[in-house]
């Protein structure tokens, strides 16, 4: 007798996050879709938020493993190891599909020596990378070839995350598969909240330029670099933090410190949902992170027709076109990064033409349905 393909989702934690919440937009979707999907993550630690609550709510499995945590703890993370493996003969999935590093790697072995018959996982973004000690790069890239090994195919949500793993020798071509990371698309074409009630409620003058940023507020998040531009670029520019994290006093003070007081704002941290109206609010986003796999607010904010501007790394020149949907600027350029705000607040129309042309390109390309299609594709027929 056939049933259904039982999939486990394992994850490191559920903070509000790009992986986490690709994460569960393709476990609710495949939930929706009749599928036998469960949820495995660790707890949801951090000040960033969690979406926890939400995945409780979905309908599905979700079981906590708490032993497993994103700092590499060898007691813990064996018995983490120990605890997946024992979930995994108890409950015997056909597929355990893994993301994030820690998870990747313990969800990956564990699931070996279960004897689940496919193990896949996706790369969000790669744990090694320049700004990491070399000794954490080498454990990282050790680790990544071993559970490599143990792994039938392995997903990028961008191109540029298997080239890069193919150069540090991390499985070879024929396992890479790329799936665009899905949202849902239709909350960041039409806001709920109107422009100017946002503008008021952050004390942003109506008539001022607006340049967000989404992110946490956290090293290699770039937040120095938009500061130090903001002080060459046009005064006219105003800029929203969007996100909270343990850097916040310091990029306020700094912030102060530049004299950009009064001209940078902090919304602190907002529900995910309300994240489109801050976009809606905007007139262009600014992103200067050092270390993404394809940051997800770049197709969201190009989604609410919002040009982008983004230091070129890994993923960022696969949703923006330079020129044509958005500026790219080289890593940790200030000067370059001040000339593009320039560039925008220089020409509103053609900017915004190129928001236009973004929410096009976007609108299909990285919706949840279309991610799930893809997994769907991936883990082919659900009978076994």
């Amino acid at each position: 007798m056939s049933r259904r393909v039982r999939v486990f989702h394992v994850i490191t934690r559920m903070i509000l996050g790009g992986a986490q919440e690709n994460t569960l937009l393709t476990v609710e979707g495949m939930h929706r879709r009749g599928w036998d999907v469960w949820l495995v993550s660790g707890p949801a630690e951090g000040p960033e938020g969690e979406l926890l609550t939400r995945a409780r709510k979905g309908g599905f499995p979700v079981v906590d493993v708490p032993t497993m945590r994103r700092a590499v703890r060898p007691a813990a993370d064996l018995r983490a190891f120990h605890q997946l493996a024992g979930l995994f003969r108890r409950e015997r999935p056909d597929i355990v599909h893994t993301h994030s590093s820690k998870a990747g790697v313990l969800g990956r072995f564990a699931a070996a020596a279960a004897g689940v018959p496919r193990v896949i996982h996706t790369i969000h973004g790669l744990p090694f990378h320049p700004y990491a000690p070399k000794a954490a790069n080498l454990a990282f890239v050790w680790s990544e070839r071993a559970a490599a090994s143990v792994t039938e195919k392995i997903v990028v949500v961008a191109d540029a995350m298997r080239v890069k793993a193919l150069a540090e020798g991390v499985g070879v071509e024929n396992q890479y598969v790329r799936v665009w990371s899905g949202m849902e698309v239709a909350p960041f074409l039409a806001p709920k909240r109107p422009r100017t009630a946002v503008r008021a409620a952050l004390g942003v003058p109506q008539d001022a330029l607006l340049a967000v940023k989404v992110a946490r507020l956290f090293e290699l998040k770039g937040h120095d670099f938009v500061l130090e531009a903001a002080a060459k670029a046009d005064r006219r520019l105003h800029y929203l933090f969007v996100g909270d994290g343990a850097w916040r006093e310091r990029l306020a003070k700094k912030a102060a410190d530049l004299g950009l007081g009064g001209r940078v704002h902090f919304a602190g941290l907002v529900p995910p949902q309300d994240v489109p109206d801050y976009l809606h609010a905007s007139d262009l986003l600014v992103h200067a992170s050092l270390r993404e796999g394809l940051a997800r607010v770049l197709p969201q904010a190009l989604l609410a027709g919002l040009p982008a501007i983004s230091f070129d790394i890994d993923g960022a020149a696969e949703v923006i076109e330079d020129e044509a949907t958005g500026l790219l600027v080289r890593p940790e350029d200030v000067s370059g990064l001040a000339a593009a705000l320039d560039r925008i607040a220089s020409d509103l129309p053609a900017a915004r033409a190129w928001g236009r042309r973004g929410r096009d390109l976007c609108r299909t390309r990285f919706s949840a349905e279309a991610m799930v299609e893809s997994l769907e594709r991936l883990y082919g027929a659900q009978t076994a």
